[in-house]
């Protein structure tokens, strides 16, 4: 069954999702699609981009991924889809939205730019393509429309990379529902014995959540593999006073 997974900072308020999602099935009406999240704040394109860099790799590389974080949208920005080196196909803005997720995918295959409107809806919106454009796009490739069909090739794109780490000085790049606060530092870089230190606090590791006291801060390397400030049964965002952007470093400790 094809596999359509969306991405959007359209929220849950309004009826964009369900219009989107509505186009998409009038085209490939069998496609299974599965929500990532459309709570990415808005016009926050850094952010979705790095929610989408944490979600694409479960799946099988026969997904299209449908992003839409789009503050150009009706301007001369270009629409796109891309493959990546593993198989999964993106459609979205060209606005750096897609990119770490490709790059974590293998890298860029192969890019188009979605400039043949037989694969839109017919009444173009200029404040909706994510129905209008990206949408029926997406139906069209998991319905098996060949990729270089949809419009030229392309090798020039808005570029987007996620913050930076210096070492073992990083940042907060996500706050999570719970109040997780996660950081750009990899696991894999982390001594095998380490304290946090963010906010005037000194964060020491812990195997899980309930290692700790309730309320107590703790570092861990969370689903993401990324280092991540918690506190257990409450909200490290709230304990810290901490939000996307502030800064940390990690330093090795004695065992």
């Amino acid at each position: 069954m094809p596999l359509i997974t969306l991405l959007t900072d359209f929220g849950l308020s309004d009826t964009y999702v369900g219009q989107m999602k509505g186009a998409i099935l009038g085209i490939a009406p069998s496609v299974h699609l599965v929500d990532l999240t459309h709570a990415v704040p808005p016009q926050d394109v850094l952010a979705g981009a790095f929610l989408l860099w944490t979600a694409v790799e479960p799946f099988g590389r026969d997904a299209v991924h449908l992003a839409v974080v789009d503050p150009g949208v009706g301007s001369s920005r270009r629409a796109l889809a891309m493959r990546c080196a593993r198989g999964d196909i993106f459609v979205g803005p060209d606005n750096g939205l897609l990119m770490p997720a490709v790059e974590r995918l293998g890298g860029l295959s192969c890019a188009v730019e979605l400039s043949d409107s037989r694969y839109w809806r017919p009444a173009l919106s200029s404040t909706f393509h994510g129905r209008d454009i990206f949408g029926p796009v997406a139906a069209h490739l998991a319905n098996g429309i060949e990729l270089e069909a949809l419009g030229p090739r392309t090798e020039h794109f808005v570029p987007l990379e996620l913050p930076q780490r210096d070492g073992l000085a990083g940042e907060i790049v996500h706050v999570d529902t719970y109040g997780n606060l996660v950081t750009n530092i990899p696991g894999d870089v982390l001594p095998p014995h380490y304290i946090v230190h963010i906010r005037g606090c000194a964060v020491r590791p812990a195997a899980n959540y309930a290692a700790v006291a309730p309320g107590d801060l703790l570092a861990l390397v969370g689903s993401a593999g990324l280092l991540e400030i918690s506190a257990r049964d409450t909200s490290a965002a709230r304990v810290l006073e901490a939000r996307r952007g502030a800064r940390l470093t990690v330093e090795a400790a004695a065992a």
